[in-house]
Parts: structure tokens; C-alpha cells; sequence
């Protein structure tokens, strides 16, 4: 009998595959999707598998090149772990937004950016119900459409009021995919209200602004739900001081806070800047804070910053929503004392090997980093 050699199919091994962690990460765009006139989807894959598995709600910030400078800017994904092998961001052009312009006209298919995430408070796993009202207003629809997508995709029993606020009706993201949800399951119910509508538009839904008698028309159960928010900030102040009006236990409400780095921190780090020009002449009561890397170091009060200390010696760590929600500042803490009053950027892992969010973190003692 004569010997066989069999050539193993390689196609049939399992594939091994990586788990997703927050960190930085180099990604693939294999999809452009135009969801209205002026929002498009963003699809991201790995060369490599890996299972994108991140928590409903959360957020990546991305890393790109614009005009020769690094800029760093944070979206929710609005895909949703169910679908484990990519992930998605959804992005309104904005008026003069500088990376919502940059994406929508040059990220093409196969270009490769870098992402660093996922992080996030705000997510449907680490706040659990079984009553949601997910309360939405313009793009701001992304990260409650990632928990409807997953609470569907996994056959979840939660009851799910999903009321969107849009302009005008041509400006109703996943308006489809929202309607298919609402007729195939009976624990979906969709309310969207549009503000106005153009000549030969037609809508037969809400129309003007959520107000508190048009919530709890739509679910009259409100203060027995576990609420969930996201939109521009008037929108979601409008929506505190209505709740707050009805009597709702606001420890049962949530919402979407990251976003650009605010103007007050951006003009403390210019001043910080100017500063340092007087820095040596002028001795500075506080706590020396040593880049190791760069071999500086400079004396900060206790009221400033790591990520202060950094920009008066022009070291540059990234920084993108200035509140520790994205986690971009992250620097490695060698030596020293901090507080650091973060939101979800930074894990307990990261913490226990030292890392620290430079841009809420504090000097208590005399300090060395490791950018």
C-alpha cells in the first residue's frame, strides 16, 4: 500500500483571534455608508482578526494627520459588539468642524488611521436595565443606536422606548433600521419628532421639541426607566430640567458628556504657555514635575495640571477631550504623588501599572513622568 501525504487545509483551522483592549491600535477602513445629506458611517476592520468587543455606548478617540499637525478627536461607535469582527462611527459634517470635514472628504476605503479606545461610563452594561428610554437628539443618536442594535441583535427583554429628536425629516439617522426594529419585536417602540418640516416633505410623527407633556405621552411609565441621553448640550440640558420637573430619581439617568476640549481648558494651556516664558525668573510655590524622557522639568502650583506641566515645556502629549473620558493623555507615572479625578478613561489595570491621565491628574508631591 502506498503512502499518502495529506496536505492539511489550512482553511479549516480555527482562526486566533485577538481580544480588543483599550490602548492604541491601527485600523482599516473597509466601508463608507451615506446615512443622510450630510452623516456617513465609518466601517473599521483589523488586518488581522480581532473581536471588537467593547460596551454599548462607548467611544474611541481617533488619531489623524490633518494639515501636518496630529489631531485628536473622539466618537461613539454606533455598531454594536454583536457584529464582534468591526466596529463603526457615524459623523455629521459640521459646519467648519475641522475632523468631521477632514473624514468625510478624505477617509477613503482601505485607508488605515489609528484609533485609541474603547472607553466610556456610559454604556448599557455597567448600567443595567430592564425598562429603557433611550432619549436621542440629532447625531447624538450613536451611541443609543448602539444599544438598541445590541439589546436586538442579542435578543435582549428589555423595553426599550427610543424617542429621536431630528430637524427636519430628512435628517432621521437609521431611520430604516429604526423602523424594522419597531415592527419585528414588540419590546421596541419608536417615537421620533421632527422640528419642522421643508415644502413637498411629508411627516406624519411628532412635530416642534420634546417637551415634558410630549414624554410622558410617549412613555407615561417614565420614572419607573433607567434613561439614557445624548445630543447637542442643550438638548441634554433640556432634557435634566424636564426630568428633574416630574419628579425623576436622576441617579436613573445617564448621558453622552465627552466631546472637543473645552475653551476654558484650552485657554489655560496658552496662558500656561505664556507663563512659561517666566517660569525660571519667578519661583512658582508648588511641585516639580520631570518629563524623564525629555530630560525637563518644570514647577506647576497644585491646582495645575500634569498635562499644564507638559504644554509650559512644549512636550507634546496628546490630548483630546481634556476631561478624562478619552484616555489620549496617558503618561506613565515613575515616581511621586497625584489625585486624578477621571470619567472613565483610564482602566484599573492601567492604574495598578502606574499609568495616570495627565490632563485631570495633580501633583501631591514632587513627580517624574514617563510620556
Amino acid at each position: 500500500m502506498n503512502d499518502v501525504e495529506v496536505i492539511p487545509d489550512n482553511s479549516l483551522n480555527p482562526v486566533n483571534t485577538q481580544t480588543w483592549v483599550n490602548g492604541r491600535h491601527l485600523v482599516r477602513c473597509v466601508k463608507v455608508i451615506r446615512e443622510t445629506h450630510d452623516v456617513k458611517t465609518f466601517c473599521f476592520m483589523s488586518q488581522t482578526p480581532i473581536m471588537y468587543f467593547f460596551k454599548p455606548g462607548q467611544f474611541v478617540t481617533l488619531e489623524l494627520n490633518i494639515g501636518g499637525e496630529q489631531v485628536m478627536r473622539s466618537y461613539t461607535m454606533s455598531s454594536s459588539p454583536s457584529v464582534p469582527y468591526s466596529f463603526s462611527i457615524t459623523v455629521k459634517r459640521l459646519k467648519n468642524g475641522l475632523v468631521s470635514n477632514w473624514l468625510h472628504d478624505n477617509l477613503n476605503i482601505d485607508d488605515e488611521i489609528a484609533v485609541h479606545g474603547p472607553v466610556g461610563n456610559f454604556n448599557c452594561i455597567d448600567n443595567p436595565t430592564d425598562k429603557a428610554l433611550l432619549l436621542s437628539g440629532g447625531v447624538g443618536i450613536t451611541p443609543v443606536i448602539s444599544m438598541a442594535r445590541w439589546w436586538y441583535d442579542t435578543n435582549g427583554t428589555v423595553d426599550i422606548k427610543f424617542v429621536h429628536s431630528a430637524q427636519t425629516p430628512r435628517d432621521i439617522i437609521f431611520l430604516k433600521e429604526l423602523e424594522l426594529m419597531n415592527a419585528r419585536i414588540d419590546n421596541f417602540d419608536l417615537s421620533i419628532i421632527c422640528e419642522r418640516y421643508d415644502p413637498g416633505q411629508s411627516w406624519h410623527g411628532y412635530r416642534g421639541f420634546l417637551t415634558k407633556e410630549v414624554l410622558l405621552l410617549i412613555a407615561p411609565d417614565a420614572l419607573q426607566r433607567e434613561v439614557y441621553c445624548c445630543g447637542p448640550e442643550p438638548y441634554m440640558a433640556a432634557v435634566r430640567k424636564m426630568l428633574m420637573e416630574i419628579g425623576f430619581d436622576m441617579r436613573q439617568y445617564h448621558e453622552e458628556s465627552f466631546g472637543a476640549t473645552p475653551i476654558e481648558v484650552q485657554e489655560d494651556a496658552e496662558e500656561s504657555a505664556e507663563q512659561a516664558l517666566i517660569t525660571d525668573e519667578i519661583p512658582v510655590p508648588g511641585f516639580t514635575v520631570e518629563f524623564v524622557d525629555e530630560g525637563m522639568s518644570v514647577t506647576v502650583s497644585e491646582n495645575e495640571t500634569i498635562h499644564t506641566a507638559s504644554t509650559k515645556l512644549g512636550v507634546h502629549v496628546p490630548k483630546a477631550c481634556g476631561m478624562g473620558i478619552c484616555g489620549s493623555c496617558k503618561v506613565r507615572l515613575l515616581s511621586g504623588e497625584v489625585t486624578m479625578e477621571h470619567n472613565g478613561g483610564i482602566s484599573e489595570e492601567e492604574e495598578e501599572e502606574g499609568y495616570i491621565l495627565s490632563c485631570c491628574s495633580k501633583a501631591k508631591t514632587n513627580v517624574s513622568i514617563e510620556t
